[in-house]
């Protein structure tokens, strides 16, 4: 107790002290005192500021009239040694105190103050070489800290006082070094570096840098930094290659690299490499670079060297192996800082938060506002589009309350149906040639008694166990698919030459049966010694117009498998398949006629194979892919070896949409590719080496830009060849692809042999800016943006296959057609109410499905149409991004399982109105865009202002919700389905005021905000209940560059509170029950139906008294759903990639500020509502205000 009384004591002079002191010297400021006296107590306070950092704190705190002393004594002062001390002073302060003193400092003006006095030096002779070094170490550090330093320095005289200082006094180390630091600080400015540089300065830096020498080399690593800004300046870069520094600079590393085995002066090395890249921004630079043999002798000095044991080398070298080992070490952002300063002083150098200033602020903007936005004679334009709230249903047949099966009249079309997710394949080994199984459990529907029983035992089901598969939630029926043994030799034959034009009906009718009904056909080699023709002469015409048909099938048919091969093969062989009772949704022969009538910009005349066959989920799981160690290094280092070694590229071009009259080479070992069927993109293919292809993609349509969707064929394939493809005018910063996320691949002999789905595929995979550059015009206006490129190997499995590669698995706009349509042809009309309508059409002439999904009414008694009318709507819409593939199979998940004959659907139907428009973009998703329609604009950027003839889409979905509005029906969801390339599971993004604002820093404002939490309910069942989803992911928060999206303005503008869009992974998981999986179709159509169990559970929360439910299970439900959101961490703060940055990367400086690019807008934050807020339901929405 004595020592701590004792410390406390110390503590309280020591701080008395330095306020006696500076009330003492501000005394004398005042009082003209005798300069002995000043200098006694600046001399003080330089003695309590070098021996305690306490006095340092106090003489900085807020409120502290310590600065502004010490500035207005060294204005006024005329003794030399008392603005030594001052100037030592202010030294101390700011070189252990880092950023935040040194802005302090400037704040008070002591950087005009400084720069005056560096002046009024300068005309004393001779120079007081002490008073200079001060004053240049005080400017150095504070420079940076000051916006208008640059202009002040220019203005005051000071560039050509430091910059004569360094040319006088050469030899002088201990002057010179301040100096160079300042005149760093002063290039920052690119007027200032221009104007140095015509008073000699870089010639200057070069008499300082030179070869290799152990002495002064701290002079050296300041000058070449020094260097290194000042060749920024276009002018100087030009006047470095005139005078022929490149060669230098060259010179001068390869000696440094040489000699500097020990790799103690690594800082040096990288300043010379920093002015050699400042010096190549510029045309006439590079050429000197490249005729002075730099390629070279950097690619030389690039390879490994001999590692040293200990060190930071060392260190580098012995990084983990899930971390890569080129290090971004780019000064981009380094500029304002002349030294390695200590940044890690107290709270005080932080800001208090991280601040978004893309956070909407405003709280007018932020509350809702219900904005008719047209009138209601202009809405009446989609009464039509609702015949459920008029429909008196007398013309129907209600009678019947049996559900029938969902099955098809006629033939079963086609046996590729994908299953939910949650199913495993369980393994068959008995005959393999027994072909098609179906096993029907359907339950009858009994009375509304057995019915409210069969409903509650469900949902206790749903409680106790969520691990239950979706298989067995939709009903507990299954099917079993055997493997497809073969086709036969004419079978394949005839499908080498299949068109949409001339078909043959008895092929087309063998080709259906061998494929769809009888499994049995053995598989025979069809050899042929050339290219086969892509159609015949012979056959009937299908459709007049265009000529569509099926790409080529592999040359040499399908490899022959032996029976006893066949019949012990791997497990993933012998495993079957178990799908969901409902209907068979592929059918090639209907998707055929659909692709007929489907409008695109090139008129595609190609349908292809992996649409025709059809995707089943793989039997097996695909783990998130771990690189090796070194893999980006060394992809790097073989493209600048093209560089080097010109001679052994082959830079031939193999395709080209931009050159109708291009010929495919007949060479054999040339890879032929293909793009031009639905939703395909790619536009050219150059073959580089003899097993490496570039590949460039083409921009949207109408657009120079957003290249990262890919979709195309590839043939004429070697097997045991590693082949490299490199996707290079990709733009984002960064992507998946960098944590695990393989590209797929369908293979069609695999298909043929009876495994028909898309898989991960390919190893080395990297994602890294490359060397080509973006024209202005491409990069927003902005220059110098790299592209960037996606490089994978792949070693195909079978000779001369016909293999597709794409971004994401593949669902196209006639694919959507064609399941709406066996949706509609399956479904049973007394127990669903199914509506396929047209919204509108787009700009190419495609119409946009609009789909309502409900129950019929029990009969056509008034109560029971008053029901029917009554149900509250869902309005669900997807795929307004065209690459977002993933978004349609949540989609097609969720339509699934709204059409399903099991229970909980029935009463989800009889719950709500569904209003779906499945696809926003169906344009875009045709010509194989990425993200815009063919007006070339983002339409989830229109939704504020939506022009009905360029954006049709969007305008009427809005206006259906805006009628819904008018006609007070507010929909009680509105959900977005979306994809995310850069973070992982699934998760929403939905708005609330109180949220924002919190983000805002207003705590104030915050606390009293009221709103009800009602908007979060849905994400935190979904985290309970869908094992993809991931609530700390999940954001709440409203940014400016968001308030044009489906999401913002159906909540701000439309007044739907629980308004979402829900982003789905490219890659895979992180958490739960597919952590380290990469997801595919199983797991995104489970969340499809996921979603549609969280709606059935939000009525059930939300509308209890409806459901006659004891108290208890809806307690337990709510205990559950509650606990599942605290073992989860609260809405936190993520930027746009969840993923940290790896070590290999290479200059990923986030150049890119678009929104295609940094989707930023999405973040979250810290927020975690009150226990009190956390009670409001929707009932007490009513009486929650916004003050």
């Amino acid at each position: 107790m004595s020592k701590l009384k004792v410390a406390s004591e110390k503590s309280l002079t020591n701080n008395s002290r330095i306020v006696g002191l500076l009330a003492q010297l501000e005394k004398i400021n005042t009082e003209s005192a005798e300069s002995d006296t000043a200098r006694y107590v600046t001399s003080k306070i330089l003695h309590l500021a070098q021996s305690q950092e306490k006095t340092r704190k106090e003489m900085t705190a807020k409120g502290s009239t310590g600065m502004e002393v010490l500035l207005s004594t060294l204005e006024n002062t005329k003794d030399l040694q008392t603005t030594l001390n001052i100037l030592s002073i202010l030294v101390e302060l700011v070189s252990a105190g880092g950023g935040r003193r040194a802005s302090f400092l400037v704040a008070k003006g002591g950087s005009q103050l400084l720069l005056q006095l560096l002046v009024n030096a300068s005309k004393d002779s001779p120079l007081n070489e002490e008073l200079m070094v001060h004053i240049h170490s005080v400017l150095a550090k504070i420079g940076p800290k000051d916006k208008k330093f640059g202009v002040k320095a220019r203005i005051n005289g000071t560039l050509n006082i430091t910059l004569n200082l360094v040319k006088q006094n050469l030899q002088n180390h201990r002057l010179v070094l301040p100096c160079l630091q300042l005149l760093r600080v002063y290039s920052a400015n690119s007027v200032n570096s221009v104007s140095l540089g015509k008073n000699g300065v870089v010639e200057l830096m070069f008499k300082i840098i030179g070869p290799f020498s152990k002495k002064n080399s701290g002079l050296m690593k300041v000058a070449l930094d020094t260097l290194a800004a000042l060749l920024k300046s276009k002018t100087n870069a030009r006047r470095a290659v005139d005078r022929g520094y490149v060669q230098v600079l060259l010179t001068i590393y390869v000696d440094w690299h040489r000699h500097d085995n020990r790799h103690r002066n690594m800082l040096i090395r990288k300043g010379i490499l920093q002015s050699l890249k400042s010096v190549t921004n510029i045309k006439l630079g590079r050429k000197a670079f490249i005729d002075a043999n730099g390629m070279k002798i950097l690619y030389n000095t690039s390879q490994l060297p001999v590692i040293p044991v200990t060190g930071p080398v060392a260190q580098l070298y012995s990084l983990p192996p899930e971390v890569d080992d080129v290090v971004d070490e780019s000064d981009d952002n380094d500029d304002i800082d002349l030294e390695a300063e200590n940044e890690t002083e107290n709270e005080d150098d932080l800001d208090q938060n991280f601040k978004n200033d893309d956070i909407e602020t405003d709280i007018n903007k932020l509350k809702p506002q219900q904005e008719p936005g047209r009138t209601i004679e202009e809405l009446k334009m989609y009464e039509h589009l609702f015949p459920e709230l008029v429909d008196d249903f007398q013309d129907y047949d209600l009678i019947s309350k049996e559900p029938k099966p969902l099955v098809f009249e006629g033939k079963v079309r086609g046996p590729i149906v994908v299953p939910t997710a949650g199913e495993e394949a369980s393994g068959n080994s008995g005959n393999l040639r027994k072909g098609v199984t179906v096993k029907t459990n359907v339950s009858p529907k009994g009375d509304e008694g057995d019915k409210k029983c069969t409903f509650m035992d469900l949902a206790k089901e749903d409680i106790k166990d969520n691990g239950r598969t979706l298989q067995q939630q939709l009903g507990d029926q299954n099917r079993t698919i055997s493997s497809v043994h073969g086709l036969n030799n004419d079978i394949v034959k005839a499908l080498d030459r299949i068109t949409l034009q001339n078909i043959p009906s008895q092929t087309a009718s063998g080709f259906t049966a061998g494929m769809k009904k009888d499994y049995s056909l053995p598989l025979t080699v069809v050899s042929c010694a050339k290219a086969c023709p892509h159609m015949t002469t012979c056959g009937n015409v299908l459709f007049e117009g265009r000529t569509v048909q099926l790409g080529k099938l592999c040359c040499t048919g399908v490899e022959t498998e032996d029976d006893e091969d066949t019949e012990s093969t791997s497990s993933v062989e012998q495993a079957s398949v178990e799908v969901s009772d409902g209907p068979t949704l592929h059918d090639s022969d209907l998707y055929i006629e659909i692709v007929k009538n489907t409008k695109s910009v090139p008129e595609y005349s190609e349908v292809a194979y992996p649409d025709y066959f059809g995707h089943i989920p793989p039997p097996f799981k695909e783990p998130i892919l771990e690189r090796p160690y070194g893999v980006q290094r060394t992809k790097i280092a073989q493209d600048i070896e093209r560089l080097i070694h010109q001679s052994d590229i082959i830079d031939r071009v193999v395709y080209d949409l931009d050159n109708p009259n291009y010929t495919i080479p007949e060479e054999g070992d040339i890879l032929k590719f293909n793009s031009k069927f639905e939703s395909g993109n790619l536009r050219k293919v150059i073959q580089i080496r003899k097993n490496e292809y570039d590949l460039i993609l083409n921009s949207d349509i109408n657009s120079n830009h957003y290249h990262q969707w890919f979709y195309f064929e590839v043939s004429g394939m070697r097997p045991g060849v590693a082949y490299r493809f490199n996707i290079i005018n990709c733009e984002k910063s960064n992507s998946q692809f960098n944590y695990g996320m393989q590209p797929l691949m369908y293979s069609v002999q695999e298909a043929l042999n009876a495994r028909p789905w898309w898989t991960r595929v390919g190893t080395d995979i990297c994602y890294y800016k490359n060397h080509f550059s973006r024209s202005s015009v491409a990069a927003g206006g902005q220059k110098g943006k790299s592209y960037y490129t996606i490089t994978f190997t792949i070693n195909f499995p079978h000779k001369d296959d016909v293999c597709y590669f794409a971004y994401h698995y593949p669902y196209t706009y006639s694919t959507l057609q064609m399941h709406l349509q066996k949706l509609e042809s399956a479904h049973n009309p007394q127990q669903i109410y199914f509506r396929k309508d047209v919204l509108c059409e787009t700009l190419s002439g495609n119409s946009c499905p609009l789909v309502t999904i409900t129950a019929m009414p029990e009969s056509n008694y008034y109560e029971h149409i008053c029901q029917f009318r009554n149900r509250p709507y869902v309005f669900l819409s997807a795929r307004v991004h065209p690459g977002e593939t993933n978004a349609s199979w949540v989609m097609k998940g969720t339509l699934e399982y709204l059409m399903s004959n099991n229970p909980t659907a029935q009463s989800l139907r009889e719950c709500y109105i569904f209003k779906i428009v499945p696809m926003l973009n169906p344009d875009g998703v045709i010509n194989g865009n990425h993200r815009c329609s063919l007006s070339g604009e983002d339409l989830n950027r229109q939704w504020q202002s939506p022009n009905p003839d360029l954006h049709p889409t969007i305008y009427h979905a809005k206006g259906l919700l805006q009628y819904l509005a008018a006609v007070k029906r507010l929909p009680l969801v509105y959900c977005d389905y979306h994809g995310h390339s850069r973070k992982k599971n699934v998760f929403m993004y939905g708005c609330s005021i109180k949220e924002t604002v919190w983000h805002t820093n207003d705590n104030a404002t915050s606390c009293d905000v009221v709103e009800d939490t009602g908007y979060r309910t849905l994400p935190k069942i979904l985290s309970h209940i869908a094992p993809a989803f991931c609530m700390s992911s999940c954001s709440f928060v409203v940014e400016k560059s968001k308030e044009s999206t489906a999401r913002v303005v159906v909540w701000r503008e439309i007044g739907v509170q629980r308004s979402y869009t829900m982003e789905s992974t490219l890659c895979g998981c992180d958490q739960g029950k597919y952590k380290g999986l990469q997801i595919g179709t199983r797991e995104l159509e489970e969340m499809g139906a996921k979603f549609c169990v969280g709606l059935l559970r939000l009525k059930r929360l939300t509308s209890p008294l409806e459901y006659n439910m004891p108290s208890s299970l809806l307690d337990l439900e709510n205990d559950l759903i509650e606990s599942s959101c605290k073992v989860t961490s609260p809405t936190t703060y993520v930027l746009d990639e969840d993923e940290p940055r790896f070590l290999e990367e290479v200059d990923y400086s986030a150049e890119s500020n678009d929104e295609l690019d940094i989707e930023l807008a999405e973040h979250v934050g810290d927020y975690e509502p009150s226990a009190q807020e956390e009670v409001l339901s929707d009932s007490e929405s009513s009486r929650t205000y916004l003050p």
